[in-house]
């Protein structure tokens, strides 16, 4: 609530310097001053705005708890529009627990997921998908992410979701007017389709990436699939650059799935090693390739990997070509154990023919994932992304606006079509946070931590 003054810390746990805690709120400046010891002997609510002070935060008794330095900013010129204290403090847990605890004894109370961004909406600061972009400039998983929630925290969506809005608008004159001069015979129909058409395109047109955006958003995800013993652990671990799979000649020693995650040119990859295929009486093998077909839908990149030293059985080639039909644009083929003759013809004319044992070939397959990842995002050229919230109001707005285009057909009942235009019109602040429900705002939030 805007009328709270609340404190939490707003650097992550673990050893390090210094610690940065944030206290926010109406009487934030006379919460600090009741333990704030200045060495300049002034009372902390005197103090010029925006000003770093050294002193101490002392208990009740007036002892120290520890040298700090506190920032201080006066209303309305901060982050959250309210009186903001931030206090660098010695990044050691039991100080900063006993610095926040007496913060607390002073009056204010431990600040919830996102709750400094979501007083900064409440007062104007940032409408809620600049809020949003906050989150995703701090959890971004890739460069593309990173840039375009910089691009989103500067109003890129916001602007365009005026847009929108002030389109709408326009139609919602239009609509009036033609209410008001029906007996003049002045028609806006034509003009009120074409611009409906027009605003439902952009939506069209933004939507169509909301799928690729996810590959920003969540990173990328690549799933090792073959038969057992075909090499997948060994090229998995080649791959991440560490023993994390567990490698024998033992034919199905990988029972379940195995995942690792790195950072590669700027992108997050998540790494999958999936139990290998076959046909298994074994209830607990048969859950793990269940799980093997399931990580080769789920995945955006499928590494199918095939013991060239062998010549594969029928079966196999069934389950082989089967998943190829399946899953051709993101299937690389690899020919494994190149280091051993080759008895496997090859399954698809740019078969990769690769030795996960000695790494040969490692730099060819590298280069190949780099192009589909590539792939998965040379589609997107949005300077924003959506979420799951963005993208079901947009849902919402595009099915509003084909039933309002659809009501344009004579006989228009003008009245009836203002509505739905201004039921349209609230959709659209529902985007921007201009009218949302508490539970909206309590969901929309909870996805942040608490120091932000």
């Amino acid at each position: 609530m805007i009328s709270d003054t609340i404190v939490a810390q707003c650097t992550p746990s673990g050893s390090g310097a210094i610690a940065l805690l944030r206290v926010s709120g109406p009487d934030a400046l006379r919460v600090i001053a009741r333990c704030a010891k200045l060495s300049s002997f002034l009372d902390l609510q005197t103090v010029g705005s925006h000003t770093i002070n050294h002193g101490w935060v002392v208990d009740a008794q007036g002892s120290h708890l520890d040298e700090v330095l506190f920032l201080v900013m006066h209303a309305p010129r901060t982050f959250t529009g309210l009186h903001v204290v931030e206090i660098t403090t010695h990044n050691n847990p039991f100080i900063i627990e006993s610095v926040i605890n007496r913060i607390l004894e002073c009056g204010a109370r431990p600040a919830q997921n996102g709750e400094f961004t979501r007083q900064a909406v409440e007062n104007g600061k940032l409408d809620l998908v600049k809020a949003e972009a906050i989150n995703e400039l701090i959890h971004a998983n890739s460069q593309h992410q990173l840039k375009q929630s910089l691009e989103q925290l500067k109003g890129s969506f916001s602007s365009w979701i005026a847009t929108l809005e002030e389109s709408l608008l326009k139609i919602s004159a239009l609509c009036e007017a033609s209410f008001e001069f029906l007996e003049e015979d002045m028609d806006f129909s034509p003009q009120m389709r074409t611009m409906l058409g027009n605003v439902a395109t952009k939506i069209e047109t933004i939507k169509a990436t909301f799928n690729q955006q996810q590959h920003l958003r969540q990173g990328v995800r690549i799933a090792l699939v073959g038969s057992v013993n075909a090499g997948k652990s060994s090229l998995f671990n080649a791959l991440i650059g560490k023993q994390r799979a567990i490698v024998t000649d033992i034919a199905g020693t990988t029972r379940d799935v195995i995942e690792a995650g790195l950072y590669k040119d700027g992108v997050y990859l998540t790494l999958i090693d999936t139990a290998g295929l076959r046909n298994a009486d074994d209830v607990i093998e048969q859950e793990g390739i269940r799980r093997s077909y399931n990580e080769a839908q789920q995945a955006d990149i499928v590494l199918l990997v095939i013991d060239s030293s062998r010549i594969m059985t029928p079966e196999e080639l069934t389950v082989y070509k089967a998943l190829l039909e399946t899953y051709q644009e993101k299937i690389i083929v690899i020919n494994n154990k190149a280091d051993l003759p080759t008895q496997q013809e090859d399954l698809a004319s740019d078969t990769i023919h690769l030795s996960a044992k000695d790494c040969k070939g490692l730099i060819e397959l590298e280069s190949r994932i780099a192009e589909k990842i590539n792939d998965l995002f040379v589609g997107i050229k949005s300077p924003f992304l959506l979420n799951k919230r963005h993208f079901e109001l947009l849902t919402s707005l595009e099915k509003k606006l084909a039933t309002i285009k659809t009501m344009l057909n004579a006989p228009i009942e003008y009245e009836l079509v203002a509505y739905h235009l201004n039921d349209a019109l609230e959709t659209i602040s529902q985007l921007t946070g201009k009218t949302i429900t508490e539970k909206m705002m309590d969901t929309v939030f909870k996805e942040f931590c608490v120091g932000k």
